[in-house]
C-alpha cells in the first residue's frame, strides 16, 4: 500500500534537520536529480579581457569557511543559524567543529554578505 502525500509530509515533519538532509541526499542519488536552486546564466560581457575576468570571478561559486569562533560564540551561532537555516543544536555543533564549512557554492555577493555577518558576530571567516 502506498503512502499518501500527507503521511509522507507528517513523517518528514517529525524528522531532525540532519535526517532531512540525509533524506534529500538519498533522493538526489536515487533519482539523479538535484535540490539546488537553478542559477541564472550571466550575460556575456562586451568589454575586454579584464572586465570578463572580473565577471567570471564574481560569478564563481565560493565556500564560506568558519576559521575561528572568537569570544562571542552565542552571536556566531545565531549568525550561522540565520545563514544556514539550521536549528539551534545543529548550528551549535557546526560552530563547535570550527574550522568548518558553513555554506558551499554561494555566489560572491551573497558570500560577502554572510562573511560580514559572521565577522560582525566575532568570527574569523575565509571565502574559498
Amino acid at each position: 500500500m502506498a503512502l499518501s502525500k500527507e503521511e509522507i509530509l507528517d513523517a518528514i515533519a517529525e524528522m531532525s534537520v540532519i535526517d532531512i538532509v540525509d533524506l534529500i541526499e538519498a533522493m538526489e542519488e536515487k533519482f539523479g536529480v538535484s535540490a539546488a536552486a537553478p542559477v541564472a546564466a550571466a550575460a556575456p560581457v562586451a568589454a575586454g579581457g579584464d572586465a570578463a575576468g572580473e565577471a567570471e570571478a564574481d560569478d564563481a561559486p565560493v565556500d564560506i569557511h568558519l576559521s575561528e569562533v572568537g569570544d562571542k560564540k552565542v552571536d556566531v551561532i545565531k549568525a550561522v543559524r540565520a545563514i544556514t537555516g539550521l536549528g539551534l543544536k545543529d548550528a551549535k555543533a557546526m560552530v563547535d567543529e570550527a574550522p568548518s564549512v558553513i555554506k558551499e557554492g554561494v555566489n560572491k555577493a551573497e558570500a560577502d554578505e554572510h562573511a560580514k555577518a559572521l565577522q560582525d558576530a566575532g568570527a574569523t571567516v575565509e571565502l574559498k
